[in-house]
């Protein structure tokens, strides 16, 4: 279960990074509850993960999983550049958060 939290909370991540920059320095009311409430969530969701699994582990895989989304999100919305090289690191990125869990 903690695994699960865990994935959820870096989906979670992602979706407060995002909203922060939508926020226009809290600016705009929409995407600054948006930021509050999944801020909120993710870390309450890092913080249960963490009752179960390592420190170490359980801040990686949540950093890794917000930090891929938000990039692809990004890229997606054509706010990012797309390149091979940049997919390839990204990719990368996956790689080690699939082999932290196989690790666990």
């Amino acid at each position: 279960m903690a695994w699960v939290v865990l994935v959820v909370s870096g989906i979670l991540e992602a979706v407060w990074a995002t909203a922060l920059g939508k926020s226009e320095g809290f600016s705009r009311l929409a995407p600054t509850v948006v930021f509050a409430v999944a801020l909120i969530l993710s870390m309450a969701g890092l913080a249960y993960a963490m009752r179960e699994l390592p420190v170490g582990t359980s801040y990686a895989v949540w950093v890794g999983i917000g930090a891929v989304l938000t990039v692809v999100y990004a890229m997606a919305t054509g706010a990012e550049s797309v390149s091979l090289l940049k997919i390839l690191f990204l990719g990368m990125i996956v790689g080690g958060v699939v082999g932290l869990k196989a690790l666990h």
